[in-house]
């Protein structure tokens, strides 16, 4: 490597730590149900990152990876498939490395997220088939001469998932004074399986007893595939739910380190990011509903078994980037989903414990 190309990544990598180092942490929220006493929810607010979700750090680990591996070099276009926030992010670290950046993106992804991206000086590439961006990704890397970021084979090897204030760490620390600072579950979803496979590996690595559960679009790749460990097995339908429930299994999939998987209908997840709306004031995306119906589901087993305990799940990104659909009632209806009966299902837990639903 040339003393010219080294010190261009030195460089980089300055102005990575720089942008870490005037930002916070991330909160962690808590809130009491009337129907759960004794059990204590947590919510870790990825959505007040710069770029308003939690592939913020994703994108964050990917581009160290490449740097530090000599991949990136001054002025080269990096690239990704993405279903719209991984792909903000990257868009945001690449103009801050002076980077062009182009995103795969599914035709279907919600128009706020193309607006953010071109924004931030991205060029978004959409494709009709969803199940097709990462294929698509890969040859117009070699067309153009650009580094693909691969954040599907590369995130879960990119994280440092020791340390390094991955998601894990952060949690955890900040559980350090609260009654039950043990979760007895930490719930997350997969998209690139990057989040599941740091939070699976850190409560090993501390020797902690805490179980994952992951939150899985109902009939998605994961939750299909995991019984069986079989990577060859194909989710059974495309969620509405964007950035999780991937239709085939990732590279960056451990099913080693998940202790259980609950799927959740799409129109749950819907009304689970309603509710979260009724419940902080806040817009959050479809898969932090996806997150809340299953840290539901579990609350409600602890309270059946006569156990307490505190569960934390995440809250992925911003609502306000789904205004044209999951909060869009009309669009809902477009897609046959009924919000309303899975609203007042959801509310009845809130206030009885039970989950009759499930």
């Amino acid at each position: 490597m040339s003393a010219a190309r080294r010190a261009w990544i030195a460089e980089a990598i300055r102005r990575l730590e720089a942008d870490f180092a005037r930002s916070a942490d991330t909160h962690l929220l808590r809130l009491e149900f009337p129907g759960l006493p004794g059990i204590r929810c947590y919510f870790k607010d990825e959505s007040i990152h710069p770029t308003g979700s939690l592939k913020h750090r994703l994108a964050r680990s990917l581009f160290l990876h490449a740097l530090c591996n000599g991949w990136i070099g001054a002025g080269q276009t990096v690239l990704d498939a993405s279903s719209g926030s991984t792909a903000i992010s990257e868009a945001y670290f690449a103009r801050l490395l002076d980077l062009p950046y182009v995103a795969v993106m599914p035709a279907s992804t919600a128009p706020r997220k193309i607006r953010e991206i071109e924004a931030l000086g991205g060029r978004c590439e959409l494709v009709d088939d969803p199940g097709a961006i990462e294929a698509r990704a890969e040859a117009l890397a070699h067309a153009i001469g650009a580094h693909h970021l691969d954040q599907f084979g590369n995130a879960e090897r990119a994280t440092d998932w020791r340390g390094n204030n991955n998601i894990a760490e952060s949690i955890i620390e900040q559980m350090r004074l609260e009654p039950d600072p043990e979760p007895a579950w930490i719930v997350c979803g997969v998209g690139t399986g990057g989040t599941s496979a740091t939070l699976g590996r850190y409560l090993r690595y501390r020797k902690l007893a805490t179980q994952l559960c992951v939150a899985e679009p109902a009939g998605a790749a994961f939750a299909r595939a995991w019984p069986t460990r079989d990577r060859a097995i194909a989710g059974a339908r495309c969620s509405l739910v964007e950035g999780i429930g991937r239709p085939r299994v990732e590279p960056s999939f451990v099913f080693e380190v998940v202790d259980d998987v609950i799927e959740v209908p799409d129109a749950a997840s819907c009304a689970g990011a309603w509710l979260l709306h009724e419940l902080t004031g806040r817009r959050f995306g479809g898969s932090s509903g996806t997150n809340l119906v299953a840290m539901l589901q579990l609350a409600a087993r602890l309270r059946e078994s006569g156990a307490g305990g505190s569960l934390v799940t995440l809250l992925c990104d911003r609502g306000e980037r789904y205004e044209d659909t999951v909060f869009d009632r009309t669009w809902l209806r477009a897609h046959g989903v009924d919000l309303d009966p899975w609203l007042a299902a959801l509310r009845a837990t809130l206030a009885s414990g039970r989950c009759d639903w499930a």
